[in-house]
């Protein structure tokens, strides 16, 4: 076989067989495929698609591309979730403990940022000493003993996926649901999974940004993840705005875990986050109805328990062990922290999502080329919702930035995405549908 020839294939709109799709992908793991090809087939997948059967070929292909997980010592369910991305989603961060204090047991293996999106584990990455990318045996005794672990992609799980994860990021190719199933899948499978949650996020901050389009997506993901035994639904929910007060990656943390602490409760948030809990809990058989999972969960955040599950998780991956009760000690802050306020007063009626997620690239927080480092300190706090009424004191956000040009930048594109009016509008549900 040839790439070349494979990729002529799918570029004249032609369905792989399952070899071909083999051999592309062994390639890709042995680089014995360059990254020239690997955009080029990307991109002929992003305009052609592909058929259920190629999908799910791309997803087992990728997850077998290195080792599978197993976790025959722990009696307990092996659950997760995973979000399609959006602007100021940190639903992860709060999730994997609030579920391992319920009983579950939560490999998450989460990823970089794409796009306009951030990236759980760059969130991580904000946090001095913590282990994004421990070796195996250290992420199996962390859920083995806490009950959860946030980590990378490491050298051993899905590799090919990490390939092209980040050549779809700067090459134009992540809008694909063809890819995006596989990507999600091959690391969610390659984690060992009983039971998985997906967030998607449908709006103008998400990748599928109607509801016809979230709904293919969720429909691949249940289709290919029961094909492949592992119990999934999905939960379609609103991208139309920021998520939470936060857009960046240490300021999330913070909100996350003020959130754990309950302190400052956005409220979208929480029904987000506490919805996508409870339905976890329910196909995990970890309660047997709704509102006795979320009374389970609202308790263990009450009580202080899911906060603590946190706390030890980042200990034992190598962050601060007072991390939780000292953050501000340890998370980077931007040199300027400085709010900015309407002109004139105002409802905010309405905003450019995915805009205000690329202006956080501007600021440093997030990447133009794969290998870019990160500033964790940048990005907003404080940030407004549709609905929220500005004036001399409530300001659209605060801005993190590390000077005055990329501060005046940042404003400049807020003042340009978010639309302000006399009228209070009307706000969507936070939850649009929930799929089996």
């Amino acid at each position: 076989m040839l790439p070349q020839e494979i990729i002529r294939k799918k570029r004249d709109n032609q369905e792989l067989t399952p070899e071909e799709i083999t051999y592309f992908i062994r390639g890709v793991t042995n680089n014995s495929i360059v990254d020239a090809q690997t955009a080029a087939l990307t991109m002929a997948i992003f305009l052609n698609g592909m058929s259920k059967e190629e999908i799910i070929s791309l997803t087992m292909n990728m997850r077998d591309s290195g080792e599978v997980m197993h976790w025959s010592d722990i009696r307990g369910p092996i659950i997760d979730k995973h979000s399609s991305g959006g602007v100021g989603d940190k639903v992860s961060l709060m999730m994997a403990p609030m579920l391992a204090s319920c009983g579950g047991y939560v490999p998450m293996i989460s990823g970089r940022g794409l796009g306009h999106t951030g990236g759980t584990l760059d969130k991580f990455d904000s946090i001095p000493g913590y282990k994004t990318q421990p070796d195996n045996k250290l992420f199996h005794d962390t859920v083995k003993e806490v009950g959860c672990a946030i980590i990378g992609q490491t050298g051993n799980l899905a590799p090919a996926d990490k390939k092209i994860y980040a050549i779809r990021d700067v090459c134009a190719t992540v809008e694909s649901i063809p890819l995006i199933t596989a990507s999600i899948l091959s690391k969610k499978l390659a984690s060992g999974l009983n039971c998985l949650v997906m967030d998607l996020k449908c709006g103008n901050g998400a990748f599928m940004d109607n509801p016809k389009d979230a709904e293919a997506l969720a429909r691949s993901i249940i289709d290919v993840a029961n094909g492949a035994g592992t119990k999934t639904k999905a939960l379609i929910t609103d991208m139309n705005q920021v998520l939470g007060t936060t857009a960046g990656n240490a300021v999330e943390v913070m909100e996350a875990i003020d959130y754990l602490k309950q302190h400052n409760i956005d409220p979208r948030l929480h029904e987000i986050t506490m919805n996508l809990c409870a339905e976890l809990l329910l196909q995990a058989k970890l309660s047997h109805t709704k509102e006795a999972a979320l009374k389970k969960l609202q308790q263990n955040l009450d009580n202080g328990k899911a906060l603590e599950i946190f706390a030890k998780m980042v200990a034992k991956l190598g962050g601060p062990a007072d991390f939780v009760e000292k953050p501000q000690k340890y998370l980077p802050q931007a040199p300027i922290i400085e709010p900015l306020f309407s002109p004139q007063p105002g409802y905010v009626q309405s905003m450019n999502t995915r805009n205000i997620g690329l202006s956080i690239i501007g600021l440093g927080g997030g990447r133009l080329r794969p290998d870019q480092e990160l500033d964790y300190a940048t990005g907003y706090s404080h940030f407004c919702q549709i609905g929220t009424l500005l004036n001399s004191d409530t300001p659209i956000a605060y801005i993190h930035a590390r000077n005055e040009e990329e501060y005046n930048q940042a404003a400049a594109e807020l003042f340009n995405n978010i639309k302000i009016g006399e009228e209070k509008p009307k706000t969507s549900q936070p939850i649009l549908k929930i799929m089996e």
